[in-house]
């Protein structure tokens, strides 16, 4: 089972800027509890992305010693590849790819096409400097643009990245628009057909709906989940009434009563929710 906390989804839609030196702390109380990964950051455009203008600043003062989680950066780009790269604590890179051309265009600038294009090359700079890609497949239950859909299109384009050499995969629910069943339908589906590949969900909901699509997923075979403390985020590019995340305390509340719940610190988690107390100040999206 791996648990991939999101700070960074969490912080990059709100209206006010998050200090660095409160950034650093937060991340560094996250590194650890023992998640599988941190996404903490993204090299993306500051004007597209405020807040995460000094990311380059805040994995050069984060602390991985004694801690096995892994670290994760967002790009969108061949110069926000480069940028990750050149940061030694950065473990993977995360790409987001939409289904939808036009959160595709909304999102990188780029068409489709373009961005498997760049994603072929930038998967060749990360891999000679021995980190991972994971893609992250944003609009992959359905978008509000009208643009084509459906499970074909989603098996479509993980065969184009299993083909790629790419087999660390996220289906993210970008606006909150899967229903359990198409979440459990989805998901079963793919595992049967890409036996190889890692597949994850990055579901985004309200918190009454969270349980039961974490638990769609789960009983579909899921291992991998994102989620984050709180369930702050949501994508700001979308120009939708953001969704929050999954809130990580749901998903370990569900882990645990299903006895699969890797082992974390719960001392360090505790004072993790008290640091998002007092960071995260707007108005719970997720309520």
């Amino acid at each position: 089972m791996k648990l991939i906390e999101c700070p960074r989804d969490a912080m990059q839609g709100l209206s006010y800027f998050i200090p660095t030196d409160q950034k650093v702390r937060y991340l560094n109380q996250l590194l650890k509890v023992g998640f599988h990964t941190l996404d903490a950051g993204s090299f993306v455009s500051p004007k597209a992305i405020p807040q995460m203008q000094d990311t380059s600043e805040v994995f050069g003062r984060l602390k991985k010693e004694g801690t096995s989680t892994r670290l994760l950066a967002i790009v969108a780009n061949m110069r926000g590849a480069e940028a990750a790269v050149a940061q030694p604590l950065v473990d993977d890179i995360g790409f987001p790819l939409s289904l939808s051309e036009t959160f595709q265009q909304r999102n990188t600038n780029k068409s489709i096409g373009a961005a498997l294009s760049m994603l072929d090359e930038m998967k060749e700079l990360t891999l000679g400097a021995g980190k991972k890609i994971v893609v992250y497949l944003s609009m992959g239950f359905g978008n509000p643009y009208g643009d084509p859909y459906g499970p074909e299109v989603v098996s479509r384009f993980v065969d184009i990245l299993k083909t790629m050499g790419l087999e660390t995969v996220s289906l993210a629910d970008t606006v909150g628009m899967a229903s359990p069943e198409s979440v459990h339908n989805l998901f079963s589906q793919l595992r049967g057909d890409f036996p190889t590949v890692e597949l994850g969900v990055h579901l985004h909901a309200t918190r009454d709906m969270a349980w039961d699509k974490i638990d769609a997923a789960y009983s579909a075979g899921c291992r991998r989940f994102d989620g984050a403390l709180k369930g702050f985020g949501g994508c700001p590019m979308a120009e939708d009434e953001l969704v929050g995340n999954v809130p990580m305390e749901v998903l370990i509340d569900y882990l645990n009563s299903k006895s699969d719940l890797p082992l974390l610190n719960s001392h360090a988690l505790s004072e993790a929710m008290l640091l998002a107390d007092g960071i995260f100040l707007s108005t719970d999206m997720t309520s």
